[in-house]
C-alpha cells in the first residue's frame, strides 16, 4: 500500500503528534508498505526521496504549533501526484491538512483523519480571554466540519477525545480509538550510555545527590506546569535537595522562569529549552521521578515515555492518564496539592516503592510498540479503500498491492 502522511508537525520538531507520526511511518514500512510524509518547515521547499519526506515551507502563526503555508502549492502537488496513493492520512486539521483534502478529492483518495487536539483547551491564545463562549461554538463548528464532512474515516487517540465526538458533538460517524505507538526500545536504560547521563548532569549543574523531579513537553499555559513549580516550594522543606528540571520549550517558558525566581526557587529549578528528538531519551534517565498535572492530553505520550525509561510517573488524575496507568501499580494519581507533595515525598523516602512502580511501569509500556499501533491503523486504511463504491478501483489496489507484497513492483 503507499500511503501519505500530512502532518504540520515532524520530526526534528517534538511534540505528541510528530512522535505519532514517526511511529506509524516506521511502524507500517516495518510491515513492508511505503510511506510518504508531507509536513512543514521554516526553511526552503526540500524533498528528502530517500526517506519520502516532503517539506513545504511555512510560516508560524502563534497559535500552538502551527506554520501557514499555501493553500495549494503546486511544487508539492507535483511530487506527491507522481507517489500514486493509495490513501492519505491527515493528522492536522489546518494547513497541510487542508492541502491533504484538495489533494485527496483532486485524484479521488480516499482519506483518513486523526484528532489529535483539544482544540477547546486551547482557546485563549487565541481570544486572550474575550469572547471565550462564541470562539468555543466556532470550534465546534469547525471541528464538527473538518473532522466528520470532510473525511471518510475518523481516529482518535483515547476514549476521553471519542466521547468529545459522541457524546458532546454527537456524531454519527465510527470514530476507531487507536493509541499511539512509541518506540519505547529508546528510552530503555540499558540503551543510554551512563557516562553521557553524567556529562548532562554536569552540563545542567546537577548534583550527584540531588533528587530529580522531571517534566518533559511544551512549555505552555494549559500544560499546568505552574502547578509544579508553586509546589516545589513545600517539597524543598521536606527534600531540600529536590530539583526540577524542565525539559522543553514553548510560550510560556518566560513566564514560568519568573514564577520559579519570585519563589526563589533558581538554584533548584532548570530549564532545558528544546532538546534535539534523539537526545530526549537521555533526559528521563536524570530523573528520579516524572510529573505532569496537564488536563489537556488526548493521550500524554510523554507518560509512556517516562514509563519506558523506568521511572515513576506522577499525574494529575485526567480520563487520558487513566487510560495507560494504573494507580499504585505502574503510576500514581494526584487530585489536589496535598495529594502530589505526598506522593513524592513518598517516592523520595521509600526506594523500595519507586523501583516496584519503575519496574511495572516499563512493563506496561511494553504495550505501546508502533507495529501494534501501524496494524490498527491499516485496518482502517482497508476499510475506507474497501468501500470504494467503484468496483475497478477495488481490483486495481487489490491487483497493485498483490504485486507490492511479491515484489515485482514498488
Amino acid at each position: 500500500m503507499r500511503i501519505g502522511l500530512f502532518t504540520d508537525t515532524y520530526p526534528p520538531y517534538i511534540n505528541g503528534v510528530s512522535t505519532s507520526v514517526l511511529m506509524l511511518k516506521q511502524g507500517l514500512e516495518k510491515l513492508g508498505h511505503e510511506v510518504y510524509v508531507v509536513t512543514v518547515n521554516s526553511e526552503d521547499f526540500h524533498y528528502k526521496k530517500e526517506d519520502n519526506v516532503l517539506m513545504i515551507p511555512g510560516v508560524p502563526i502563534g497559535v500552538l504549533d502551527f506554520r501557514m503555508t499555501s493553500l495549494y502549492p503546486l511544487r508539492a502537488q507535483k511530487i506527491i501526484k507522481k507517489w500514486n496513493l493509495d490513501v492519505i492520512h491527515t493528522h492536522t486539521e489546518f494547513g497541510v491538512g487542508s492541502f491533504a483534502r484538495l489533494i485527496a478529492k483532486q485524484y479521488n483518495i480516499p482519506l483518513v483523519h486523526t484528532y489529535h487536539t483539544m482544540y477547546e483547551e486551547y482557546i485563549y491564545y487565541i481570544t486572550k480571554g474575550y469572547f471565550d463562549g462564541a470562539s468555543k461554538k466556532l470550534v465546534e463548528y469547525l471541528t464538527l466540519f473538518l473532522c466528520d464532512k470532510t473525511v471518510e474515516e475518523l481516529i482518535v487517540p483515547t476514549k476521553k477525545t471519542y466521547d468529545l465526538f459522541k457524546e458532546k458533538y454527537k456524531v454519527k460517524r465510527d470514530v476507531h480509538i487507536i493509541p499511539s505507538g512509541i518506540d519505547v526500545t529508546r528510552f530503555y536504560t540499558e540503551n543510554i550510555d551512563k557516562r553521557a547521563i553524567i556529562q548532562l548532569k554536569k552540563e545542567l549543574n546537577i548534583k550527584k545527590d540531588d533528587f530529580i523531579i522531571l517534566y518533559v513537553g511544551r512549555i505552555a499555559k494549559e500544560k499546568n506546569i505552574d502547578f509544579l513549580i508553586d509546589n516545589l516550594k513545600e517539597i524543598i522543606k521536606k527534600i531540600p535537595n529536590a530539583h526540577m528540571v524542565i525539559v522543553g520549550d514553548g510560550p510560556d517558558a518566560n513566564n514560568l522562569a519568573l514564577l520559579a525566581h519570585k519563589n526563589k526557587l533558581d538554584k533548584h529549578v532548570t530549564f532545558t529549552g528544546k532538546v534535539p528528538w534523539e537526545e530526549v531519551p537521555k533526559y528521563y534517565q536524570l530523573a528520579d521521578v516524572f510529573v505532569t498535572a496537564s488536563t489537556t492530553e488526548t493521550q500524554g505520550l510523554t507518560v509512556i515515555e517516562a514509563m519506558a525509561a523506568e521511572k515513576p510517573v506522577v499525574a494529575i488524575r485526567d480520563e487520558s492518564f487513566e487510560l495507560v496507568m494504573t494507580d499504585k501499580q505502574d503510576g500514581l494519581f494526584f487530585e489536589n496539592e496535598k495529594d502530589y507533595q505526598e506522593l513524592i515525598i513518598k517516592l523520595y523516602k521509600d526506594k523500595e516503592y519507586s523501583k516496584m512502580i519503575a519496574k511495572q511501569a516499563r512493563i506496561t509500556a511494553n504495550a505501546y510498540n508502533p507495529i501494534v499501533y501501524a496494524k490498527r491503523v491499516l485496518k482502517v486504511y482497508e476499510k475506507v479503500i474497501n468501500k470504494d463504491t467503484n468496483i475497478f478501483k477495488k481490483v486495481f489496489h487489490d491487483v497493485k498491492n498483490s504485486f507490492i507484497k511479491s515484489g515485482d513492483i514498488k
